[in-house]
């Protein structure tokens, strides 16, 4: 197909989704994944401006592994904040060595940004912000026409945020308790070695719910037993809350199991031959400053189970005191693999809406699933292929659990 006919119909597509989609921000995000898959960029980025606040510019949709949470640029600092000053397009063929490129990006991410595109979001009266394209992966520079499919793209982005309103919820950043550089894991040797992880760069926030999904065989479950210590990368390193844990030693990981993370399986994993409050019990005891066994249970609504053993109880309750297991813990992160794969829809929505309590009080929560429904209520939902970061997805309004169908 000729070029310029295909970026005809990648623009008739965006005005579509702009016009017909129920969620602007959904519209958005896929209208930027379009334009990336058009000109075979690895990254894509929309940045919009907080005029009425600290007048700093923030990424807003992102496509690609780095992860920007938290990131931002005054006007006039970096490519983005000039082209925002500016109100200009600009075509950048090697950021590395541009003076006006902001590298601490790079450093904070992990991503190297060699090329760019980047071309401003302007209504009627002003720039909003901009929209970045980054690094071609044939390793070939931008073009007039790639240049043309994106300024089309920010020309209907910003009738699209005049004409319906967009909502940007600008807030202030969280501290990352967990984060992840360059992470590798190999399993085996020789003939036989298989690499999983592929170079993992990802920061968790604290008091965030974050959603890992990926097809199997994507890494998820592998970088999930790493961030708990059930496991130890290959190369990369591991930090929480500013220790590093990269090469820690059996001992080391089972003091930061034991009193910094709490643990969500989807077969439960209960002692049948002990009651709902022996088995939070038992957890308790190996913590320093654990909660009330029956407070816990409290929490999940299970209060007048306590004395139930596993096999007198439903698979949700099962799984509720699993919560109430984690919970008993007093946990920095509690890490949740496939919660709700073995109940069904009216069970699931019950778990979740206990999480959703537990993510309301603080608590950091980050979850692996298949169920892209799920994804709905996280702050953020990371999406894995091939053993790295492929995605990051920022969800401004998260969803209630009575509110998600499948």
């Amino acid at each position: 197909m000729n070029k310029k006919i295909g970026y005809t119909q990648v623009v008739w597509e965006i005005t579509r989704m702009l016009q017909e989609a129920e969620s602007l921000e959904d519209a958005l995000r896929a209208s930027l994944n379009e334009v990336v898959k058009a000109v075979g960029a690895e990254a894509g980025t929309i940045w919009f401006y907080n005029a009425a606040g600290d007048q700093r510019i923030y990424p807003s949709f992102w496509i690609g592994g780095a992860d920007l949470t938290g990131l931002s640029l005054a006007p006039g600092e970096g490519i983005a904040g000039t082209v925002v000053r500016e109100g200009k397009p600009t075509v950048v063929k090697d950021c590395q060595n541009d003076e006006r490129w902001a590298g601490r990006f790079d450093e904070a991410t992990g991503f190297v940004t060699k090329s760019m595109v980047c071309v401003p979001l302007v209504n009627k009266y002003e720039v909003i912000g901009c929209i970045q394209i980054i690094n071609k992966k044939d390793g070939s520079l931008y073009n007039d026409e790639d240049v043309s499919l994106c300024e089309n793209l920010a020309m209907l982005t910003a009738i699209a945020v005049d004409g319906r309103g967009l909502n940007l919820g600008f807030t202030e950043s969280k501290k990352a308790i967990i984060s992840l550089r360059d992470v590798t894991k190999t399993f085996g040797s020789g003939e036989n070695q298989i690499q999983v992880l592929k170079g993992v760069n990802l920061d968790i926030r604290e008091g965030e719910f974050l959603v890992i999904l990926g097809e199997s065989g994507c890494g998820k479950s592998t970088m999930l037993n790493i961030i708990g210590g059930m496991d130890q990368l290959t190369t990369g390193t591991f930090l929480f809350d500013g220790t590093d844990y990269s090469r820690a030693d059996d001992k080391m990981l089972t003091e930061y199991r034991r009193h910094s993370v709490g643990f969500i399986f989807q077969a439960y994993n209960l002692m049948p031959t002990l009651t709902a409050e022996e088995n939070l019990e038992f957890i308790g005891e190996l913590c320093e400053d654990s909660m009330d066994a029956g407070e816990a249970l409290a929490r999940v609504g299970l209060a007048q189970r306590k004395g139930n053993y596993p096999a007198q109880m439903s698979g949700g309750q099962q799984q509720r005191v699993s919560i109430a297991r984690a919970l008993v813990k007093k946990p920095r992160i509690i890490l949740a693999d496939e919660p709700t794969a073995a109940l069904d829809y009216e069970t699931s929505i019950e778990v979740l809406t206990v999480l959703e309590e537990v993510i309301q009080s603080g608590t950091t929560l980050l979850m692996v699933t298949h169920n892209e429904e799920i994804a709905k209520m996280a702050n953020r939902v990371i999406r894995m292929k091939g053993g790295v970061v492929s995605e990051v997805i920022l969800n401004r309004h998260p969803a209630k659990a009575k509110e998600l169908v499948w």
